[in-house]
């Protein structure tokens, strides 16, 4: 049996709560749209996908350097390593 390599950044989750539960932090600041909502397990940031016009949730990785999020999507318990392209 092959075993899975665990992502290092995992090290980073920490308990967190949602800055913004009712969307997108910046999204709101600006009054523009979003598709999807991802939540920084290490900060508790809520960005928007990259499907959405702002893509928050990468550009709040890329500059923060925060690499996990999970899905705020309602049904949806999947977290997403911007640093490595994966799930973890």
């Amino acid at each position: 049996m092959t075993s899975v390599p665990v992502d290092p950044h995992v090290t980073a989750i920490q308990p967190v709560v949602p800055r913004t539960p009712q969307g997108c932090e910046e999204c709101l600041r600006l009054g523009t749209p979003w598709v999807h909502l991802r939540l920084c397990l290490t900060c508790g940031h809520v960005g928007c996908c990259d499907s959405s016009p702002g893509k928050h949730a990468s550009a709040h990785a890329r500059v923060i350097g925060h690499p996990i999020v999970q899905s705020m999507e309602p049904g949806e318990d999947w977290r997403w390593c911007y640093v490595d392209q994966n799930l973890v």
